[in-house]
């Protein structure tokens, strides 16, 4: 199953990497087309989200275009092409932002012209959002908090409460909302779970897999004895696994990514990583357009909706019982 889905993956990422458009299905006329907007495609959790717009797309008979940006760290070209965007006139911008203020003038632009605004992947911060006067009409994404809680707890229950050692954080994009939710829900889950694990450095990666390989490796320097590594990311675990590998610690030291993207189911079912919080991104996708879709019909929508989450191991891989497995993609 798992090998099925990452062709699907494989596919998506090959047809756009920095640029995308798609129309489906027959859209009755007062429906109008959904514009969606993600960070980029050259990211495996970003091509599953994707393909799961797409599949939420024609499921739900509506038509929609989709961009994105050639990195996740673009953050002006992300703006430029919001702005271009707007000119369709969609009736809904369905916007991943690549930090929490990056899109605002665009945002007030799409409020001013009636367009419905979604957050996707819970990437805006309502307090920036209340600030600015912009109102969206439900975020949705996985609970960073929890995912990262998640990650302390896998590790606190395969080394033990009692455990002891330095453990490494990697954390995302400075100033990113998602990557300092992931860091601190591991951080203050692991000081109450297992206090014998220190964190003793906490450094952003910017989603950067050099970079978090990079980091790793100064770190194993000035802890030789580090016990895990958690990124807020699974591009930077990997990056991770290769400096920790490289070093000759692979069976030593835990490494924990977010995501469950198709690199780090590969490299799960390999025995290097040893895990992976799923934040199903397919199913973010796929649910966002249902939503709108209700939003725009005059249905009730939740202000932010909240899709669950899964920690990936081997263990649950090699099983294939876990019925959540069918959104990994």
């Amino acid at each position: 199953m798992i090998s099925h889905f990452l062709k699907i993956n494989r596919f998506t990422l090959a047809v756009g990497v920095a640029l995308a458009f798609s129309a489906v299905g027959a859209a009755k006329a007062e429906d109008g087309e959904y514009g969606v907007l993600m960070k980029t495609l050259a990211n495996p959790f970003w091509g599953a989200m994707a393909q799961g717009v797409a599949d939420g797309a024609k499921e739900a008979g509506v038509k929609y275009f989709q961009q994105a940006a050639e990195s996740d760290q673009a953050a002006e070209p992300q703006l430029n092409l919001c702005n271009t965007m707007l000119e369709r006139k969609p009736v809904a911008m369905i916007t991943a932002a690549i930090n929490s203020t990056n899109l605002l003038p665009c945002l007030k632009s799409a409020q001013d012209a009636g367009i419905k605004i979604v957050d996707l992947d819970n990437n805006l911060d309502q307090a920036v959002l209340d600030k600015e006067g912009v109102k969206v009409t439900f975020h949705i994404g996985s609970d960073n908090i929890a995912a990262g809680a998640q990650g302390a707890e896998y590790l606190a229950n395969k080394l033990g409460k009692d455990a002891k050692g330095p453990v490494l954080v990697i954390e995302g994009l400075s100033g990113n909302i998602t990557g300092e939710k992931r860091a601190k829900g591991f951080a203050d889950k692991l000081k109450e779970l297992a206090p014998g694990l220190e964190i003793v450095a906490s450094l952003p990666g910017d989603w950067d897999r050099g970079k978090a390989a990079s980091i790793a490796t100064d770190t194993l320097t000035a802890h030789p004895d580090l016990v895990a590594i958690f990124c807020a990311n699974d591009g930077m675990a990997l990056g991770a696994v290769e400096s920790v590998y490289a070093a000759g610690k692979g069976p030593q030291v835990t490494i924990i990514g977010v995501d469950g993207n198709s690199d780090a189911v590969k490299s799960i079912k390999e025995g290097r990583l040893n895990a992976s919080v799923a934040q199903l991104p397919y199913l973010v996708g796929k649910q966002a357009v249902e939503n709108v879709k209700k939003a725009l019909a005059g249905e009730k929508v939740e202000d932010s909706i909240a899709v669950p989450t899964l920690v990936l191991t081997k263990d649950v891989i090699d099983a294939g019982k876990e019925p959540m497995l069918q959104y990994v993609k």
